[in-house]
């Protein structure tokens, strides 16, 4: 259970708008007075005792956490170390465990810190300093978030046992391809990953084939593997936008698969439009160096079941204009409602 009770509404607002960024986290003044069994340094409201929120502190340091605390919250402090002990009481107990917008680097993290926590659901471990991704030895664990740090390696094997990992992000780093080659391949659960702002020249390696959404935006990235998609049969979300992407990097029909619902491949180098598959929703093709408008990149055939299901298709900031449009294409892009040239 969630250690708040917050309205469906508030919910909603607060994942539109940290889709990309971190979370943005209650404040404990809103929940009432804090209760006996907490650090001095922290609040844990009588209303959620098994909440402490050490958050906005000017810490230096992670306090000792007593008996009975599920959710810790540590982030917008200057903590700069974790010290061995402080979580002796929640072992296996502490299932989230926030430490976004620090000063922490992996040599201060000692030996039985995180390395016993064993019940961990979510650790939240964006802007820092690391250069290594931290993993708790949590089989629960079903969130990663490591963003704006400077992870330059991902070691394979990391997450072999996290057999409930559904997302991770660790966009904004210092990855490399050679670095994440094999490092998601364990979760067989794994739904969401984000490798945007990285370093990558190609699409991660062997990720698992549960995977529905893969985001890749601001890499350097001008290929991808024919037959990369076929592989990732649940995929609907694909991002690949800010990258340099060019036509002899895309094999004939590398996204004409059934699963993708939206394919971003703005702001690359592309002078054609990629085949698409006719079940695609979503295609964002803006700032590319697009010359010409080709239909049977979006349907090879058309007929009473045979046409693009796409909505929206944007071509502003290319090499083409509306007029380039052949007359027919009304048959073909029936359901689009927005097709955008400037």
């Amino acid at each position: 259970m969630f250690p708040l009770r917050i309205p469906l509404l508030a919910i909603l607002v607060s994942v539109a708008l940290c889709q990309y960024y971190d979370y943005d986290y209650p404040s404990s003044s809103m929940l009432g007075p804090s209760g006996p069994n907490c650090n001095q340094e922290c609040d844990c409201p009588v209303q959620f005792p098994s909440a402490m929120y050490c958050d906005n502190r000017k810490l230096k340091f992670v306090p000792f956490v007593p008996t009975g605390i599920k959710y810790l919250y540590l982030h917008n402090n200057q903590i700069t170390e974790i010290k061995a002990g402080v979580f002796d009481n929640v072992t296996d107990t502490l299932r989230w465990l926030i430490l976004d917008h620090n000063q922490i680097t992996n040599g201060k993290i000692e030996k039985g810190t995180i390395d016993k926590l064993t019940a961990l659901e979510k650790l939240f471990f964006s802007y820092n300093n690391l250069t290594e991704p931290v993993v708790p030895p949590s089989k629960s664990l079903d969130e990663l978030k490591m963003m704006h740090n400077k992870i330059t390696k991902f070691p394979g094997g990391l997450l072999t046992d996290k057999e409930n990992l559904t997302s991770v992000n660790v966009q904004h780093n210092q990855l490399t391809s050679d670095a994440v080659s094999g490092a998601f391949k364990g979760p067989k659960k794994l739904l969401s990953l984000d490798v945007s702002h990285n370093k990558l020249k190609k699409l991660p390696a062997g990720v698992p084939n549960s995977l529905e959404i893969l985001y890749a935006d601001f890499n350097d990235i001008d290929s991808v593997g024919a037959g990369y998609l076929n592989k990732l049969p649940a995929l609907k979300y694909l991002r690949i936008s800010n990258n340099k992407l060019v036509d002899s990097g895309i094999p004939a029909g590398v996204f004409n698969v059934t699963s993708l619902v939206e394919l971003d491949l703005s702001f690359n180098k592309l002078q054609s439009i990629p085949e698409i598959n006719e079940q695609l929703e979503q295609l964002y093709l803006q700032a590319n160096e697009i010359n010409k408008f080709s239909l049977e990149s979006f349907c090879k055939f058309v007929g009473p079941l045979n046409y693009s299901h796409l909505k929206h298709l944007r071509l502003d900031g290319n090499n083409i204009t509306h007029s380039a449009m052949p007359p027919e294409y009304p048959n073909c892009l029936r359901t689009a409602s927005d097709i955008m040239f400037e």
